[in-house]
C-alpha cells in the first residue's frame, strides 16, 4: 500500500488535504503527522501550511519539521508543498517584519502591496482570494490531464519570486506576476490550494500520488 505523509505542524488544513489524497486515490495510507519516523517510512511527503508565516516557522523549527523536510527531500522520494508550505521552502518572507525560512530554495516571499492595481489601473483587493488562471511554464508530470489557463483556488496576501527561474513550472497575474509553482528534482510545490480547485485540484493530487518523484 502506498503511504503519504502530510507534516501537521499545527498550521495546515489538514483534513481537506488529508480527504482529498483518500478520495482521488482509495487505499492510499495518508499520515497526518509530525512523528520523524512517520515521514522518513513514508512513500511520498506533503508540506501543508496557512496562516502567518512567523508562526509557521516558529512551530516548524519546534518541533524539528525543518530536519523532516530536509531529509524528505535529500531522499528523493515526491514531495509536495501547498501554500505556505511553498512558501516556507525559499530563503526570506517579507511577512511579519521579515522571517527567515528553510532556504531550500532561493527565492524571496513579498506582500502584494496596499495600493496593488490591475492593467485597467483598477484597484484590487488583497488579500488574493479566489480563482485565478495559472499559466504553465514546465512540462511536468503533476500538470497530466490539466490544460495550461487551468483556474485554481487561491489565498494569499504574499507571493512567491523565485531567483532561479528553470525551477519556475507555473506564473500567475495578480496585479504582479508571481510564481505559483516551483518543480525541482524530486520536488513541487504550488501556492494555490489542490484541495480546494474541484476537478483540476483533485487531478493535480492524483498525479502527485502516481509520481516517482522524477523530473
Amino acid at each position: 500500500m502506498s503511504s503519504i505523509a502530510v507534516i501537521d505542524y499545527g498550521m495546515g488544513n489538514l483534513h481537506s488535504v488529508a480527504k482529498a489524497l483518500e478520495h482521488v486515490q482509495p487505499g492510499v495510507e495518508v499520515r497526518v503527522t509530525a512523528d520523524p519516523e512517520q515521514v522518513r517510512t513514508a512513500d511520498r511527503v506533503l508540506l501543508p501550511g496557512v496562516g502567518a508565516i512567523r508562526d509557521c516557522m516558529a512551530e516548524i523549527r519546534r518541533l524539528g519539521v525543518d530536519k523532516e523536510v530536509r531529509e524528505a527531500i535529500a531522499s528523493g522520494k515526491p514531495f509536495l508543498g501547498i501554500c505556505v508550505g511553498y512558501q516556507a521552502l525559499v530563503n526570506f518572507s517579507e511577512e511579519n517584519a521579515g522571517v527567515d525560512c528553510l532556504g531550500e530554495f532561493d527565492g524571496r516571499v513579498n506582500f502584494f502591496g496596499d495600493d496593488l492595481r490591475d492593467a485597467a489601473g483598477e484597484r484590487l483587493k488583497v488579500p488574493h482570494m479566489g480563482w485565478n488562471e495559472v499559466q504553465q511554464s514546465l512540462d511536468h508530470p503533476l500538470w497530466a490531464d490539466i490544460d495550461n489557463g487551468t483556474r485554481f483556488y487561491f489565498v494569499h496576501s504574499y507571493y512567491v519570486k523565485l531567483a532561479n527561474r528553470g525551477q519556475v513550472a507555473a506564473t500567475c497575474n495578480y496585479g504582479v506576476d508571481f510564481d505559483v509553482a516551483l518543480a525541482h528534482n524530486n520536488v513541487f510545490a504550488v501556492q494555490f490550494h489542490p484541495e480546494k480547485s474541484h476537478t483540476a485540484g483533485l487531478q493535480l493530487l492524483k498525479n502527485f500520488l502516481n509520481w516517482d518523484g522524477r523530473f
